[in-house]
């Protein structure tokens, strides 16, 4: 298990756990209920407690542990702020809980005046949960002269954060003795004394792909056509004339601006107004494509190569040339794994993500993922790390590594074996890319989309359905997730 992990972490975590069933009510009283478990062994009981609260989640944590503290010791909350202004619902649900409670004294603060006139002499214990991790740049009034006033006793009491002190990193911050952190060590933590408190994530979420990963990934830049990424795929043959056009079709929800490099043949058959079509003359790609193929590149953010492009001798060249050139990110899929199985040196240097199921994972590494979900991901991760770059093992559990790591998807299910499913996943994965993420978060982000479009799909038809619907149900599965 890592020891520490970026803010980012907590709040994919977070949302992640929720996905799970987890409730913030729960993950709240146990973080509540855990500094209140620190104070009393550090400190002991029979003490007099005051509690400064914000009006946001970092202020919940703290009316929690008032209420927990409140059995053998003598505990005062100060809310500093408006109550009707207190944000979340597992917040507004522990006030009320307080409210109720006739041994825990409330004093409510909503200016800085009625701040500086307080004496906390009488304190044993000064309880900071004023401000969480979210905020940004130095604290404004009153927050900013509570701080103050609880700086004024650093010395005398004993001073405890919720998470982190309130106005870090900030100059205007609490002196506290220690923060109490919840389940590890942050990164961009420093300068102060931490403990750790485990608040009831399960070993899952350290490897579990869910809805917080495409939140994070789904970034708009601006208002303005190519602002929100563009992408190139590269794909179609005289066999196949669908799989590009289902890559695209699924980037085409995603992205601004869609550009299909094809063989005319394949061109002829895609009459769709949302991508940008442009065809090289014959059945296949060749080597003499290369230079338009390179320079429709540097009109974009990421490629997609190989859905339908065959595996003639002519298209292998035209490849392989392109991957060895290319600056862009890119995902490469389907026959494009088959012919780069033959030339895996083609991959250095690069940034990219390969996309292959089982077999095609056997192709290129002479070995078949087998085992448990563990065994078959350290055998991802072990690849990944040899490749430098970032492989997506499709299957039931579909599992992402950069070498360094390893996830896992749940989302997805059988209806999802049906042809061009792969296509519509290199699509998304490809515009993810697009948009700015990292590969690894661009593989996680489009695995998680793409299975939760086809369970959506699966909700209204059953398991008979097409890749084309799976593409087409795109935009409602963002919408669901990014409500959640």
């Amino acid at each position: 298990m890592v020891g520490s992990m970026k803010m980012e972490d907590v709040y994919i975590w977070d949302l992640n756990a929720k996905w799970l069933g987890i409730t913030p009510f729960q993950l709240m009283e146990n973080a509540g209920s855990g500094v209140a478990r620190i104070i009393e062994e550090r400190f002991g009981k029979g003490l007099k407690v005051a509690v400064f609260c914000g009006t946001g989640n970092n202020g919940g944590d703290g009316f929690v542990t008032a209420r927990h503290l409140s059995f053998e010791n003598d505990v005062t909350v100060f809310l500093i702020g408006d109550e009707t202004k207190i944000r979340s619902e597992e917040a507004k649900l522990n006030w009320s809980i307080l409210k109720n409670l006739e041994f825990v004294k409330i004093k409510i603060l909503k200016d800085s005046s009625q701040v500086k006139k307080l004496s906390l002499e009488e304190f044993d214990v000064i309880v900071d949960a004023l401000l969480g991790a979210g905020t940004r740049g130095e604290p404004r009034e009153p927050i900013r002269s509570a701080i103050e006033k609880i700086n004024e006793y650093h010395g005398k009491a004993k001073i405890v954060s919720i998470d982190l002190p309130s106005g870090y990193p900030s100059k205007v911050r609490v002196k506290c003795d220690f923060a109490v952190t919840f389940q590890w060590d942050k990164e961009e933590y420093r300068d102060f004394d931490r403990v750790i408190v485990k608040i009831g994530y399960p070993r899952e979420l350290y490897h579990l792909i869910g809805p917080a990963h495409v939140k994070f990934a789904f970034k708009r830049k601006g208002e303005h056509k190519g602002q929100n990424g563009k992408i190139l795929i590269i794909g179609g043959s005289e066999n196949y004339y669908g799989a590009p056009y289902l890559a695209g079709k699924a980037s085409s929800y995603l992205v601004d601006l869609v550009y299909l490099l094809t063989p005319e043949r394949v061109a002829r058959r895609i009459d769709d107004p949302n991508l940008i079509v442009r065809e090289v003359p014959g059945d296949n790609l060749r080597g003499e494509h290369i230079e338009l193929a390179l320079e429709l590149s540097e009109r974009v953010d990421a490629v997609v190569i190989g859905p339908g492009i065959g595996t003639k001798e002519e298209t292998k060249e035209f490849v392989l040339e392109f991957i060895k050139k290319v600056e862009k990110p890119m995902v490469i899929d389907a026959d494009g794994l088959k012919i780069i199985a033959e030339d895996l040196d083609a991959l250095k240097n690069r940034k990219f993500v390969l996309t292959p199921h089982a077999g095609e994972f056997k192709l290129l590494f002479g070995v078949k993922p087998g085992g448990s979900l563990v065994e078959k991901s350290k055998l991802v991760k072990e690849k990944a790390e040899e490749i430098n770059g970032v492989i997506l093992l499709k299957g039931a559990y579909d599992i992402v590594s950069d070498g360094k790591v390893w996830l896992y998807n749940k989302t997805g299910n059988r209806g999802m074996t049906t042809g061009g499913t792969g296509d519509v996943l290199a699509g998304v994965v490809g515009s993810f890319l697009a948009l700015g993420n990292e590969p690894l978060r661009a593989a996680s982000a489009g695995a998680f989309l793409t299975g939760f479009s086809g369970d959506l799909v699966y909700e209204e038809k059953g398991e008979a359905f097409t890749a084309l619907d799976v593409a087409n149900k795109i935009p409602l599965a963002l919408k669901r997730i990014l409500e959640l």
